[in-house]
């Protein structure tokens, strides 16, 4: 199971487990052959490269699972899904675990804004009551069907409220049966420690660019205790850098000759895709057939 993966490789021996932010499936493979042993698909990922609009909480659940099919039918490594706010009512929720659950996810995080929710960095974030968040995530573990896949709890807490609430949050999301712990926008190592250091659940560090989280390094983030440091978006935005240079550098000299040596070759592509031992296949097919 997926679930188990995730938790063995979170409480391994390389530690802070690095999570990377991966768009569609492609990406997902560039990530596998790269290194990575956990991956993640963001509801902003979502938003963004495949509906072409901001995360201000327009995915639906099918666009998600869209995307989470694409990736988990090409791509085996263990990988945590961002379900927003569970996309609606407590009903809404189970059906969205179970769905998750049935496409190969490994592990998801849901938080604690209201269902009109905004980026975890941007200003006039609106919380639930911890009572309602409580509820989300009583739901989430009640329709899991495998006891290993995991629950995570984010809270905006920090920045709507205090770092008090924060941890009252923290703690209440724990009891109603969160595996692991996802505090949004922190600011300071410090409050990293304080967190590990008084909760036993797996800790993780969003460490996106051009957030209010300082972009702090694997070894701080390990030694006040992060389990996990998540990179969501990070080749994203060097994938969409690149490629609007290479759309302005066409429009603009009427050729790609200048930027070609930037671009990835048709033999890399080929290879990352294994076209050559598909193309062998059907190579087989067609001479048999025919």
């Amino acid at each position: 199971m997926t679930g188990n993966l995730f938790r063995d490789l979170v409480n391994g021996g390389d530690s802070p487990l690095s999570i990377l932010g991966t768009v569609n499936a492609y990406s997902a493979l560039l990530a596998k052959k790269s290194g990575a042993k956990a991956i993640y698909l963001s509801g902003s990922g979502v938003s963004a490269s495949s509906l072409g609009l901001p995360d201000l909480g327009f995915n639906t659940l099918e666009d998600v699972l869209i995307d989470v099919r694409r990736i988990t039918n090409i791509c085996d490594l263990p990988l945590l899904v961002d379900i927003d706010t569970g996309f609606g009512s407590i009903k809404s929720i189970q059906k969205t675990i179970k769905l998750i659950e049935k496409s190969g996810v490994a592990a998801i995080h849901i938080e604690d804004q209201v269902d009109e929710k905004r980026c975890g960095h941007r200003p006039n974030k609106k919380l639930v009551s911890i009572s309602k968040m409580k509820d989300r995530i009583k739901a989430a573990v009640d329709a899991r069907e495998d006891e290993s896949f995991v629950i995570m709890a984010r809270s905006d807490a920090l920045a709507v409220e205090n770092e008090k609430m924060l941890h009252e949050r923290l703690e209440s999301y724990i009891e109603a049966g969160a595996d692991m712990i996802f505090p949004e926008a922190l600011t300071k190592l410090s409050q990293y420690k304080y967190i590990s250091n008084n909760f036993s659940s797996p800790l993780l560090a969003n460490i996106t660019e051009f957030g209010k989280t300082p972009l702090f390094t694997k070894n701080e983030l390990k030694n006040v205790g992060v389990s996990m440091i998540l990179y969501p978006l990070s080749a994203f935005r060097a994938m969409s850098s690149s490629a609007e240079r290479v759309y302005f550098e066409i429009i603009k000299e009427g050729s790609q000759k200048k930027i070609i040596n930037q671009m990835q070759t048709r033999n890399e592509l080929y290879d990352y895709l294994s076209y050559y031992d598909y193309e062998n296949q059907i190579d087989k097919i067609v001479k048999n057939k025919y």
